[in-house]
């Protein structure tokens, strides 16, 4: 048995079963991936080649998001979760299983934030209510695609193959992303110390950009858990699990969680995870499986993964575990 230490802060009990290091984390220089110097390029492509294959995390800097788009649309999506309209927030509170806006208020022991989730393609779908909150979230979720696109062609080149074989490989014209607004309370405001739990996501990769560092953490490949402190203005780039599928585990997502217990104010993040397109059929690529590795992945449509545990599509929930074949587990 392992023994934790716990102490109590104001109303809550917290424990020491959420500390984390604070290990580096990669950062990639996105602008040098784009670079006509040749050798520059191939010095990051190398760089994103370790970080995706030795952490399936990394930071993003010198992207191109401009920096007017990410502060109009964080103090939109501020301005949404004002306490005082929480009432007006309600007419998105999970519906039905055809919702496309999807808003809800999490204040227990195993979850605490207030969330809104919108398709963000291949159709940008927001609230009708602030009509500013739309256009400046459709503009953020064009810039983010960009930055995704120009990541999948490097990653292609580094698995070996032509630059639009991840594009093609998830039919990402017609990518199926969905976009969480994540507002998560000071300690002082919380039900206790989890934000949100231990998960990973479904998906091509997850951008996250944020307005105050901390709470993140994310299991490392040598079992590790790790504080995330992004820096200003980067982005976080983790590998989704249907990258880990396509690549037969090559590429690997990770397990993270969101823990409030050092949260002195409110923290805001916008999550993207982008998908491929919901009848995409994915399955290990036959060129990463042999008699050294087997395949390890049974083959489903994306929307299939979706709804696998039961929600519908913008739940966006994990179904890696359902995917995995049985000799995975032993």
């Amino acid at each position: 048995m392992v023994e934790t230490t716990s102490f109590v802060l104001g109303d809550h009990q917290h424990n020491d079963n959420y500390l984390a290091s604070d290990e580096e984390i990669p950062t990639i220089d996105y602008s040098l991936l784009l670079s006509h110097d040749p050798y520059q390029r191939s010095i990051a492509l190398e760089l994103l080649a370790h970080a995706c294959k030795e952490y399936g995390f990394f930071y993003l800097k010198n992207h191109t998001m401009p920096d007017n788009v990410l502060k109009n649309v964080l103090k939109g999506i501020s301005n949404y979760f004002d306490p005082t309209t929480v009432d007006e927030r309600r007419i998105y509170y999970e519906n039905g299983p055809s919702d496309n806006v999807r808003w809800a208020l999490k204040a227990n022991d195993g979850e605490n934030r207030e969330y809104l989730k919108v398709v963000a393609h291949p159709k940008d779908l927001a609230p009708s209510n602030p009509t500013s909150l739309s256009k400046i979230i459709e503009e953020y979720n064009n810039e983010m695609r960009k930055i995704v696109v120009g990541l999948a062609r490097a990653m292609s080149k580094n698995l070996g193959f032509d630059e639009n074989y991840i594009e093609k490989a998830f039919h990402m014209k017609l990518g199926f992303d969905v976009m969480a607004m994540n507002l998560y309370p000071p300690i002082s405001k919380s039900k206790s110390d989890i934000g949100l739990p231990n998960h990973t996501d479904p998906g091509f990769v997850i951008t996250l950009m944020q307005d105050v560092n901390g709470g993140l953490q994310i299991l490392s490949h040598k079992g590790k858990w790790i504080n995330v402190y992004i820096p200003h203005h980067a982005i976080l780039i983790q590998l989704g699990d249907h990258l880990e599928i396509l690549t037969n585990g090559k590429y690997k997502s990770h397990v993270h969680r969101v823990i409030v217990n050092n949260n002195e104010v409110q923290r805001l993040s916008i999550v993207t995870l982008h998908g491929p397109s919901l009848d995409k059929f994915i399955v290990p690529d036959t060129k990463f499986v042999d008699d050294e590795n087997p395949q390890n992945y049974t083959g489903m449509t994306y929307k299939e993964c979706l709804e696998a545990n039961g929600g519908n599509q913008i739940d966006v929930q994990s179904s890696l575990d359902l995917i995995k074949l049985v000799r995975m587990r032993v």
